[in-house]
């Protein structure tokens, strides 16, 4: 093992130091570990000696190309000053010196370079916001065709979407909404409790569950439900080329895929929000019953008196606008899907992500805007 080890000898000469390559300097001897990392520091040895160091190759007992490389990268990819090799060794290195690519050099990120992403990304925004501009303008036009010929208009595909959405959604978005209230009626009545205000509970349970909580969590969990679902399913007849046909078929992709998708998301996501607060608040209940004995009674009694009606409007109001965004992002991602299947992982993810932060951005939006409204 000591006779094939891949190892540098250093000598002095009286033209200098020299180094002496030893050993098996192969892609097979080198590949094993040990024999890599001592070689590595010898190679790190020999470069701090400095340039003017000679080098002698007679003495190897095997190289091969791979060998030849290490030995050019370690030279810093020129011929020493001074070099003693056999002429088939010589002929090796000339043509790793000839053909052989240099590595990459790192890259070093300057104000200009992020100036240059910067642009990248304002330029992909635009494009995303410009494709669902014309999606919108194209629903608008479908809308206004099935208005015209309602009778032809895609019911089945509506009605279908609908069932999916919101019929198969509600018993997640009940368990979540339940779990959501009985939390939030635990931890106001620890605070309460200390100012003698539990009767206040009603109040922040119901304003807080029906105007903001109860749509916003709904929304989120459709949008992680239905918007992944309707991305992926648009995705999925891209990657088998089902739009392609469509195309050649003459059939309108936002007459029946988009538009049925909107309207079935604009019907379930208000029902499916309302259903997500009743769930809440008999969650939020059945708590304070039993942390702080307030009956069920009157907190039924209570609550219309504590949160207005105009709540409850504004709430289903918003939550149709959140349905119709989170369709047309889920529909804007899935047309934008490239024929392979990461480009529909990819569509999917951003799908989610972009859906979410518009609900919140409008949430947002709603409660700076109707900020009188209902308080």
């Amino acid at each position: 093992m000591e006779d094939t080890q891949s190892r540098i000898a250093f000598e002095t000469l009286p033209e200098g130091e020299c180094a002496v390559a030893l050993g098996i300097w192969t892609a097979a001897h080198l590949a094993v570990p040990e024999h890599w990392a001592a070689l590595q520091s010898a190679l790190a040895q020999a470069a701090t000696r400095g340039p003017a160091i000679g080098w002698d190759l007679r003495r190897l007992q095997r190289l091969d190309h791979s060998g030849a490389q290490v030995l050019w990268n370690a030279w810093g990819r020129h011929w020493p000053q001074r070099l003693e090799l056999l002429d088939v060794q010589r002929a090796m290195l000339e043509r790793i010196a000839r053909f052989s690519v240099p590595p990459p050099r790192p890259e070093r990120s300057s104000p200009l370079d992020a100036m240059e992403t910067l642009g990248d990304w304002v330029f992909s925004m635009g494009g995303h916001v410009a494709g669902l501009v014309r999606l919108l303008g194209q629903l608008v036009i479908d809308l206004l065709k099935l208005v015209r010929h309602p009778v032809k208009g895609p019911w089945r595909d509506v009605s279908g979407h609908l069932y999916h959405i919101g019929a198969t959604a509600l018993p997640i978005t009940a368990l979540v909404g339940f779990l959501i209230g009985v939390v939030l009626a635990y931890l106001m009545s620890q605070q309460l409790r200390q100012f003698g205000a539990d009767a206040f509970i009603v109040n922040i349970l119901g304003i807080s569950l029906i105007r903001e909580l109860g749509p916003v969590l709904a929304a989120i969990l459709i949008a992680g439900r239905s918007g992944s679902a309707i991305t992926a399913q648009i995705g999925v007849m891209r990657v088998t080329e089902e739009l392609d046909a469509m195309r050649v078929m003459g059939i309108p992709k936002g007459y029946r895929l988009v538009m049925p998708r909107v309207i079935a998301m604009a019907v379930a996501m208000p029902l499916i929000a309302v259903w997500t607060t009743i769930a809440a608040l008999f969650g939020g209940m059945l708590a304070a019953d039993l942390a702080i004995g307030l009956s069920p009674a009157y907190f039924v009694t209570a609550l219309p008196k504590a949160v207005e009606l105009s709540n409850l409007w504004l709430a289903v109001s918003k939550s149709v606008v959140f349905g119709v965004l989170i369709a047309l992002i889920g529909c804007h991602y899935g047309l934008r899907v490239q024929p392979n299947t990461e480009s529909l992982g990819q569509g999917t993810t951003a799908s989610v992500v972009t859906s979410i932060t518009i609900v919140i951005l409008v949430d947002a939006l709603f409660a700076v805007v109707f900020k009188s409204v209902g308080i």
